[in-house]
């Protein structure tokens, strides 16, 4: 039985997925790992499959950005789809192998997959050979779109759990004008989290695709504090030898170290003021770039935010080793100059709790991170 890795993450923004089945796909057409499953949930976003109709996306640029939800075209198959909290996404990278490089066999099982798992929990669904995916009468419950390249796959599933249903007013979803989406708990009239469903749907996929399964926790920790005062956010920009870019505080969790207590140390650390941090409630994970952990294994991250908030006017104080400049942005500011979607995520957190109008139209971002 061939080994696969499960990686079940945090929230991951639909860039770093993206950068995250890039560098993994890549690495396992090289045979340099094994198998991966990564489950997740995605923050907002609707996705365009190749081939698929823009006229199903419903919402104006000013309603996406007012919803804070992004819009991407990428290259696997299907029309629109949406994903967000709540709502399970799976990108198996499978080497198909000798024997198994049927596309309509592996989609089939994926959906077996899905079937099971919702049936565990009280739902009989069901596929339809027209619409791929799987459904409860006339409603979809999990979308399913892929990409294979020399026979290794990525993108995968999406398993609607307990997300913002009306989310999907803003779409007409996989282009089927006379169909509808659905959920768990809204089919199960129950309370259900996401977290109840990842070792049921690791069970059913160890079996159906005959995979051992070794679940593997992200390598680090690492925490984040967006500094505000009130109107704007400090950036500090990193030296050229650490990549040359902006950045709120961010640093790597010691081990037996509490998240909070490492943000408070990184905050005095890097700035040399000392003020309270809190927890802004969300927790991202990402895939380090290589070239900054020294090893050629993947090696996730765990990122938890926190905010401070300064005086007006506060100048810090910079480690010369990590940081050659700090400066106050506004918000608008602040999003054309960062470098990393989850520091986007994290600063429009801050942003939407003062209450601050969200900034212009959310841009298609078409490149793929290289995280650090």
């Amino acid at each position: 039985m061939r080994s696969c890795e499960v990686r079940p993450l945090q929230l991951v923004t639909y860039e770093n997925g993206l950068q995250m089945q890039e560098r993994l796909v890549a690495m396992r057409q090289r045979e340099e790992i094994v198998d991966q499953l990564l489950l997740l949930q995605h923050t907002p976003v609707f996705t365009l499959g190749r081939g698929g109709d823009r006229g199903n996306l419903l919402a104006s640029p000013d309603q996406l950005s007012a919803s804070r939800i992004r819009f991407y075209e990428t290259n696997r198959g299907g029309d629109i789809t949406y994903h967000g909290p709540g709502q399970l996404v799976g990108y198996p990278i499978l080497h198909l192998g000798e024997g198994n490089r049927d596309v309509r066999k592996y989609v089939t099982k994926l959906e077996e997959v899905l079937i099971r798992t919702a049936r565990d929990f009280g739902v009989e669904a069901k596929r339809s050979e027209k619409n791929r995916g799987i459904w409860v009468g006339n409603e979809k419950l999990a979308a399913i779109g892929v990409r294979i390249a020399r026979w290794v796959t990525s993108h995968g599933f999406a398993l609607n759990i307990d997300p913002d249903m009306t989310h999907y007013r803003m779409i007409t979803a996989c282009g089927l004008r006379d169909r509808g989406v659905t959920s768990l708990r809204k089919l199960r009239e129950a309370p259900i989290v996401v977290e109840e469903v990842i070792p049921v749907v690791i069970r059913h996929f160890a079996d159906v695709f005959e995979r051992e399964l070794q679940v593997r926790r992200p390598e680090m920790k690492v925490a984040k504090v967006v500094i505000h005062d009130g109107e704007g956010v400090l950036l500090l920009r990193r030296t050229a030898a650490a990549g040359d870019f902006w950045q709120p505080v961010t640093g790597r969790v010691e081990d037996g170290e509490l998240v909070a207590d490492a943000a408070r140390r990184e905050l005095i650390e890097e700035t040399a003021v000392d003020a309270p941090v809190e927890p802004l409630g969300i927790t991202q994970s990402f895939l380090i770039d290589p070239r900054f952990t020294g090893t050629s294994t993947p090696v996730f991250a765990d990122e938890e935010a926190f905010v401070a908030r300064f005086a007006p006017g506060t100048k810090p104080v910079l480690d010369p080793s990590e940081h050659v400049e700090a400066r106050w942005f506004t918000f608008p500011e602040a999003y054309e100059i960062i470098r990393w979607s989850d520091d986007r995520e994290a600063i429009e957190r801050v942003q939407s709790s003062l209450r601050l109008p969200a900034f212009g139209p959310v841009k298609n971002v078409e490149h793929v991170e290289q995280h650090s």
